[in-house]
């Protein structure tokens, strides 16, 4: 691994669980610091989400945008700080959905003051959202959307995420997303709910897109000092692209385009090391697929065990693959 570059992949909605980071909160201190941070700057919200957090809260109060979304920004924010203050820094930065934000703080596109408030709009922004949901379907993007045969639904229900070569999210409102969801079962596909609660990168996502991008647009942006590669475009954001607030705020109603972005960083023929910052390994997962990683050129490191395991010894480990590789 010596010598390769390291990428750290940042996690976004529908890959958190209970007890997701709880013990780097209670056993790194770097970990502590910037939650504890966070969490305090977002004032009432950040006291429900740390409580509910730490008590392994699970079921639907989890998978709201308005807890998943701050959790999961401040657990990849987190890591990347963590490894920062342990002289490990990445060549690049990959954020899935909310992971995006992340890794833009991480890039200095944001100051971490700036992205407390960004968060917070981004949580009140979802009073615009519809109910709805997401959909994990086993196929690839056009074969699933194929088997959506009625038109109508096609126009609600639509790519949310491209995750693997046979890995894609639908997403859309109720009732259409359950419709959408019956409607492949009984064609044969292999359907399950994703972890969210609102129709996330999807049309639908328009109005709360337009309220968010105005919490943004009141904050300085800066081109990013560390190449984040976008899974908006599945290109390195540009420095125009960067200090536009539509860019940022756009990203809620299009499709999350990680396997994309992924291969335009492993097609090449130089390896790297893939660093999964995100809990259960699920980025890890999806990363191993690729043929840079199955053929041995790139290697993947998750840092974030999945649950029932020893988290703490998950940690450790990953930790010190990047370190004897630094």
């Amino acid at each position: 691994m010596r010598g390769r570059p390291f990428v750290l992949m940042l996690p976004g909605q529908g890959f958190q669980h209970a007890g997701m980071a709880v013990e780097l909160y209670k056993r790194e201190p770097v970990f502590t610091a910037v939650a504890d941070a966070f969490l305090e700057a977002l004032g009432p919200r950040g006291t429900v989400v740390r409580d509910d957090w730490l008590a392994c809260v699970d079921g639907a109060p989890a998978d709201r945008g308005t807890t998943a979304q701050p959790l999961l920004f401040m657990i990849g924010y987190g890591i990347g700080r963590v490894l920062a203050d342990r002289g490990i820094h990445p060549a690049a930065l990959i954020g899935h959905s909310v992971g995006e934000l992340a890794a833009a703080t991480l890039a200095g596109v944001f100051d971490p003051q700036a992205a407390v408030r960004i968060i917070a709009g981004r949580c009140a922004a979802l009073a615009e959202a519809p109910p709805g949901g997401m959909l994990a379907v086993a196929g690839a993007p056009e074969e699933v959307l194929d088997r959506l045969r009625n038109k109508s639904l096609r126009q609600d229900v639509v790519l949310g995420a491209h995750n693997g070569p046979r890995q894609t999210i639908l997403a859309g409102p109720e009732p259409r997303l359950s419709e959408a969801a019956s409607a492949l079962g009984e064609a044969g596909m292999i359907v399950r709910r994703v972890r969210a609660l609102e129709p996330w990168h999807s049309p639908a996502m328009d109005r709360a897109s337009r309220t968010f991008g105005e919490a943004i647009a009141a904050e300085t942006l800066r081109p990013p000092g560390i190449p984040v590669l976008s899974t908006r475009t599945g290109r390195y954001v540009t420095a125009a692209e960067a200090t536009r607030p539509e860019f940022w705020a756009g990203q809620m109603a299009a499709p999350v385009l990680f396997w994309p972005a992924l291969k335009s960083l492993l097609d090449g023929e130089s390896g790297h090391v893939v660093v999964d910052g995100g809990p259960a390994a699920a980025l890890a997962t999806l990363a191993r697929r690729h043929p840079s990683v199955v053929e041995g050129r790139s290697t993947v490191v998750p840092l974030l065990a999945p649950p029932g395991r020893d988290a703490w010894e998950g940690w450790t480990q990953g930790l010190a693959q990047l370190e004897a590789a630094a």
